[in-house]
């Protein structure tokens, strides 16, 4: 069983904040020393292809003020353009994660999270596109480990695949190396400390944010419907030895928020 106390706070960041001095300083002097770097939805390729090319300008500006890059969120949108669960762009998808997944080595970066699908989908076709999800992933999965990288299968809400513990239970089953990236306001399926229960022993990093059940909302804890204690508990009893990794938006929580909620979730203070 692992202690609440150990797990270090991080935050997950977009790509211009990994490179904006001003805001990395505010984010160290708030005690928050581990980000996720979060390229997410691409509005423009030149996001991608700015990290492909130049990762070391992200990990000097972190470096510069006391940060970690500790992971890398790969892209998943536009759903039009990149998503694992569509034959028609699987081999697109694979190359451009792939070059992500490069530059993350260079720089040191030891997971990378993946989303298993974009969506709506029909329940008709949702086998088909677990198959094809499940194939492309194995592929991006064995990648990333012969780099050193391990890839974390992140939880999805509404249409999206690995809506429920089945569908996640699904992917793990049938591709072992895989892990788990949990997401707290993702489940609108079925009970958050049910999905986590299931898959603590694959879990390697999780997003923390609140939500009212209805949808993901991204605010910070303690603003919607999640039992927090119930959740940290079972992540001690699961053994997580992870980050407590705030993914937020949209709720203009600040850094000292974010910290002074790490702080009262994990009993610092």
């Amino acid at each position: 069983m692992t202690n609440r106390t150990s797990w270090p706070v991080a935050l997950s960041i977009t790509s211009k904040t990994i490179i904006d001095d001003n805001e990395l300083q505010k984010l160290a002097s708030a005690g928050i020393k581990e980000v996720e770097l979060s390229i997410g939805w691409i509005s423009d390729l030149r996001e991608v292809l700015d990290f492909r090319a130049n990762a070391n300008i992200a990990f000097d500006h972190a470096q510069k003020a006391g940060i970690k890059i500790t992971s890398l969120h790969l892209p998943f949108g536009p759903f039009a353009d990149i998503d694992p669960s569509r034959e028609n762009l699987k081999s697109d998808f694979l190359v451009l994660q792939k070059q992500l997944l490069d530059a993350a080595k260079t720089i040191g970066i030891k997971i990378a999270v993946i989303h298993p699908s974009g969506e709506p989908y029909t329940e008709e076709e949702r086998k088909d596109r677990l198959e094809c999800a499940i194939d492309t992933i194995e592929k991006l999965c064995t990648y990333a480990n012969s780099l050193g990288i391990e890839l974390a299968l992140e939880n999805l809400p509404r249409t999206c695949l690995c809506r429920d513990k089945e569908e996640m239970l699904c992917f793990l089953e049938r591709v072992p190396a895989l892990k788990v990236c949990y997401d707290m306001n993702h489940c609108l399926r079925g009970d958050n400390v049910e999905f986590l229960r299931a898959v603590t022993d694959k879990l390697i990093t999780i997003h923390v944010s609140d939500y009212d059940g209805i949808d993901e909302r991204h605010w910070l804890p303690g603003k919607g419907i999640n039992n927090w204690e119930e959740i940290v508990s079972v992540l001690e009893e699961g053994n997580y030895a992870g980050r407590f990794l705030f993914e937020l938006g949209g709720d203009n929580s600040t850094y000292e928020d974010i910290r002074a909620c790490y702080d009262r979730l994990t009993n610092q203070k």
